[in-house]
């Protein structure tokens, strides 16, 4: 039987969206971390596989389509101040031809293409847990998600 009392802790996925030498990133707001600059994501539903919540997420956020996707790594985040513990995980993807959208202005300010040795401050916290462990889009080999 499970303890509905512990707490656990919540599954993202953070899609990497790369686009000649730069990858989308979007500032968030009216969450934790408002403010911060993310990749499109969101929460992984029940029973939905980590390729159908990066395309479902990236198309709901930013009205692009996505393709190639690769698993990347994850990044176990701890929002002290939110009290929110999420593992995340990352997809690295392409994006050929389109504009980002917001298409949730409630969440999202504004998407910008960047370099990723260039990034805009304050990035949310599982960029910056990415970035601890040495982390590249550009060097990546995952595997490709079927």
């Amino acid at each position: 039987m499970i303890d509905q009392d512990v707490q656990r802790p919540s599954v993202g996925v953070g899609v990497i969206i790369i686009r000649d030498d730069t990858i989308l990133l979007g500032k968030r707001k009216n969450a934790h971390g408002d403010g911060t600059w993310n990749f499109p994501g969101g929460h992984l539903e029940w029973n939905e596989s980590i390729a159908d919540c990066a395309h479902r997420e990236v198309a709901e956020e930013t009205g692009l389509e996505i393709s190639n996707l690769i698993y990347g790594p994850y990044t176990n985040d701890l929002f002290l101040e939110e009290n929110k513990h999420y593992l995340t995980a990352f997809v690295l993807a392409n994006s050929k031809t389109g504009s980002p959208k917001v298409m949730e202005p409630n969440k999202c300010e504004k998407w910008a293409w960047c370099k990723w040795h260039e990034l805009p401050n304050p990035l949310f916290l599982p960029i910056q847990n990415l970035q601890k462990i040495d982390f590249s889009p550009f060097r990546w080999s995952g595997s490709r998600i079927r």
